[in-house]
Order: C-alpha cells, then sequence, then structure tokens
C-alpha cells in the first residue's frame, strides 16, 4: 500500500506500518486505506509523558503516551514529527502497543515502562516481545543540550545512542529506545530500527525540527485486525 511501511519483523503476526506525510495519521484516510472503521482506530491524546494505558474494546481519549491492548479488531496508534514511534508484538499473550518516544518520553523510560507492564499484567517474559522502532530524527540532526542528553542517560545508562560532535551533543533516539529494550532482555534480533531520518527528508515526512514548530503529523499503527 502507497506510503505505509511495513515492518518485516511484524508482517507475519498483526498488521502493523509506519507512514509519511501521506496518509500522515489521518484516522478518514487510514480507515479508507485499510477498510476499517473509523471509530476503530485509536490513538491516545500524547503530552509526552511516562504513562501506558491498557484499552478495551471501546476506548474513551485519555492522556497517554503508549497504549497496549489484546482486543481483536482495533488498530492502535501514536502520532510522531521527529520522535520515535514504536510498534510492540508480544507472541506469548498476543499482546499488542504502540509507543510515542520522544526525548521526554525516553528519558522518563516509556518503552522500558511498556514492555515492564506488558511482561507484569499478563506474565510473560522479554524474550518473545517483536519491536520495530520506525522513521524519527536521528543523530545525524538532532542536536541537544546538556540536560536533555544528561536525562536521557539517567535512564538509559551507557552506550553507542549519543556523541559528541563539532562542539555539540547528538542524540540518537531509536538507539536509545533499542537500549531500554535490551536491558530488559528483549533478544537484539528481536528489534528492528528504520534508519531514515525524519529531518534529512522532509519531502516524506513531517519534522518538528524542521519546520521549527509548524508542522503535520505521522504515526505508527498497529492492531490484529
Amino acid at each position: 500500500m502507497r506510503g505505509l511501511l511495513f515492518p518485516d519483523i511484524l508482517k507475519d503476526h498483526v498488521t502493523a506500518f509506519f507512514t509519511g506525510k501521506d496518509p500522515g495519521a489521518d484516522p478518514d484516510k487510514i480507515s479508507r486505506i485499510l477498510k476499517i472503521k473509523k471509530e476503530k482506530i485509536y490513538m491516545p491524546v500524547q503530552q509526552h509523558t511516562d504513562k501506558v494505558l491498557l484499552v478495551g474494546p471501546s476506548p474513551e481519549p485519555t492522556i497517554a503516551d503508549a497504549v497496549i491492548t489484546k482486543e481483536k479488531g482495533i488498530l492502535i496508534g501514536v502520532r510522531t514529527a521527529d520522535c520515535a514511534p514504536v510498534l510492540i508484538y508480544e507472541k506469548e499473550s498476543g499482546v499488542i502497543g504502540a509507543v510515542h518516544a520522544g526525548w521526554r518520553g525516553t528519558a522518563a523510560g516509556i518503552l522500558r515502562k511498556t514492555v515492564q507492564s506488558i511482561m507484569d499484567r499478563f506474565i510473560c517474559g522479554p524474550e518473545n516481545f517483536l519491536i520495530a522502532i520506525g522513521p524519527c530524527i536521528r543523530s545525524c540532526c538532532y542536536t541537544v543540550d546538556s540536560d536533555v542528553l544528561r536525562a536521557v542517560r539517567r535512564e538509559t545508562g551507557e552506550g553507542e545512542y549519543y556523541m559528541w560532535r563539532e562542539g555539540k551533543h547528538h542524540l540518537d533516539l531509536p538507539s536509545a529506545n533499542k537500549y531500554q529494550a535490551l536491558s530488559l532482555g528483549v533478544p537484539e534480533s528481536n528489534i528492528r530500527v528504520y534508519d531514515e531520518c525524519t529531518f534529512c527528508h522532509p519531502d516524506r515526512y513531517y519534522s518538528y525540527r524542521y519546520s521549527k514548530g509548524i508542522t503535520g503529523r505521522q504515526g505508527g499503527f498497529i492492531g490484529k485486525i
């Protein structure tokens, strides 16, 4: 389907995809493309929190930056424009998840907390998690101040997800989130990261930083539909 990126690691298990500018995160367009009722597409009210929301068959608008569910027939998703969209499938329990991980969410351990929440709620281990991290801003273009880097390092630990180049700190959001998943025991072979940088490709993706704050949204979506 045009405009959708289907992560190979998830394609045999669930319907999962990342979008670019078209169709973006427009429920009407996604509804038409997938031939699913608009009412069956759920995205939380995102505010860069560390809240993980478990949704049932008829979820209401709720503040959260991660959504998990076992329900069939619902497509869950998150909106992004430089932040990392993360899609999760746990093979043993059948739980799916969608996570919005910007630097604030990453510093708060949003992906780690989502994986841990699934393990705690559904009594499963990390070895059956499959995780796909979609297009977002990469270290090539993402410079941050020392306070931001310190906050992410405090939650993530050391690793090859940041660097000092040309007098500036550079942060790689997908790599930081990958380290957090690995720290819980998710096998590295079960994690896929898209290489594309949203800032480098403003023709294909919305980038909050490239557009200096005024922009649309793309997203990551997953469902058992």
